[in-house]
């Protein structure tokens, strides 16, 4: 019997809420605020699949990680909910899914998808290799706004990469600033993170200058596409979200860094979402 939640908490299906909006975004962009239906709908699928497939082999890939860390006991794999071999089926199959929403959006995709789909492959291994190993999970995240956008116009912009960039640097400080919590047990297990590289404070750091660029990013989006003023109204509820989330947490202060503080990110992808949609009935 297949155990469904199981598997919506290994792949952890609410964080789609960091990707998705930007998949939209880069839709809405690309096609001007009016993108087809089916177009969304495939784009959202595609991206959903995907993303459950990269969630669920970084999860394998760090079994014997996260089976050491006592805050990750409720993930399924780690408490035996999920075998290997399921795992492996559900990767397969979200791949399939994926492949096959990829084929209804616009032909260049198909050929795009294996360059797309490089960070993510790379990403659970990187923590073996680089402290900046937070920058390939941005990348991994950045193809949602860039498959949005390619899947609808077929084309890469210089707004399409700024867009991408932002995303990759606001998803990176944060998850830098979420795993310097691990500091301790990285050094032990021999990982690599920002915190175990310069220390919790210098990963804090190294994160508020990222999220200051990022914010820029956001911003030249606006003004490489002529985008009406409540875009900005979202970049500045943006900032106004990361700022909060740097006041309430420092390098010596992990007690607030809940499950609420991590969904409370989704404020960002969210707001500089839904600003951009109604912009374009302003």
């Amino acid at each position: 019997m297949i155990d469904i939640k199981a598997h919506i908490n290994n792949v952890a299906l609410h964080h789609t809420i960091f990707d998705l909006p930007f998949a939209f975004m880069g839709a809405f962009l690309a096609a001007g605020g009016h993108p087809r239906l089916w177009d969304i709908i495939w784009i959202a699928l595609a991206i959903t699949a995907g993303r459950a497939a990269a969630m669920a082999m970084d999860n394998l890939a760090d079994l014997k990680y996260d089976s050491q860390q006592p805050r990750l006991a409720y993930r399924a794999m780690v408490a035996g909910r999920i075998s290997k071999r399921e795992a492996k089926i559900f990767i397969v199959l979200c791949l399939l899914i994926m492949v096959l929403a990829v084929l209804q959006l616009q032909p260049i995709c198909i050929y795009l998808l294996p360059v797309a789909a490089v960070p993510c492959l790379v990403y659970p291994y990187m923590k073996r290799v680089t402290g900046w190993v937070h920058l390939f999970l941005g990348l991994a995240i950045a193809m949602a706004p860039a498959g949005g956008w390619v899947g609808v116009s077929g084309k890469i912009t210089l707004p399409l990469i700024v867009l991408s960039l932002a995303v990759a640097l606001w998803i990176g400080a944060f998850d830098a600033m979420y795993g310097a919590q691990d500091e301790a047990f990285d050094r032990s297990q021999g990982l690599h993170s920002l915190a175990v590289s310069y220390g919790a404070e210098g990963a804090f750091r190294i994160s508020a200058v990222l999220h200051v660029v990022c914010i820029i990013c956001f911003a030249a989006v606006g003004v490489l596409l002529g985008l009406g003023w409540f875009y900005y109204v979202g970049v500045a509820i943006a900032a106004a979200t990361l700022v909060y989330q740097h006041h309430i947490i420092g390098p010596h202060d992990f007690r607030r860094v809940t499950q609420a503080y991590f969904m409370r990110n989704g404020i960002v992808s969210v707001a500089i979402f839904l600003c951009t949609w109604v912009s374009f009935y302003l």
